[in-house]
């Protein structure tokens, strides 16, 4: 898979794209956040996407983030509808110890953000977002062969046409490149659930 089938909702401050690799140069103050706790509502961070109405599918990216140094900085997997439906994974520096591997789920206009922490040397991971109709399972990995549940989740607006990518930003006084390498568009390796069923109607 190559990124020349990926369009820009907003572009960086300069990138570079050459087949299946991808270079972000992020702009400062930028970033995706909603409303939840903060109160303030930010709009502006960089995504890149292809569209696809496909049900069933995973898509595969590693990340690398070798001089993020401010507070915030991140770059990783998104899944931009429009302002007030997205979600988002990535790593977030935090300070020169540990940053936060975190995901956000913006649903009608409010985020929410789970994360654990990760030593500060880390700095590079691979994400995998599956999608089973209109829910969502978002996978993290440090090898690329064996990844970790993050999070599944339901966006109200998933069902149908839906655009998904890569995105990077730094909410604060900052500017750091991002790098994006082994796009893949698998079949979908979120396996169907086997266990309880659902309720009956």
């Amino acid at each position: 898979m190559e990124f020349t089938a990926f369009t820009w909702t907003r572009e960086p401050a300069s990138y570079c794209v050459r087949g299946s690799e991808l270079t972000v140069v992020t702009k400062p103050h930028t970033d995706l956040w909603q409303r939840t706790y903060y109160h303030f509502r930010n709009d502006n961070a960089p995504v890149f996407q292809m569209e696809t109405e496909e049900r069933q599918f995973s898509f595969v990216v590693k990340t690398a983030f070798r001089d993020s140094h401010q507070r915030f900085d991140q770059c990783g997997i998104v899944l931009y509808l429009d302002s007030e439906n997205w979600l988002k994974a990535s790593v977030e520096y935090e300070n020169d110890v540990f940053q936060h591997l975190g995901s956000v789920v913006t649903n009608g206009g409010y985020s929410d953000w789970a994360t654990t922490e990760l030593p500060a040397s880390v700095r590079s991971m691979w994400y995998r977002l599956s999608r089973r109709e209109d829910d969502y399972c978002i996978e993290c990995s440090e090898d690329g062969v064996t990844f970790r549940q993050m999070r599944i989740c339901h966006m109200n607006r998933g069902n149908g046409r839906i655009r998904f990518g890569v995105y990077a930003c730094s909410p604060e006084e900052s500017s750091f490149q991002a790098e994006f390498s082994h796009p893949q568009l698998l079949d979908c390796q979120w396996k169907a659930h086997d266990g309880q069923q659902p309720d009956a109607e």
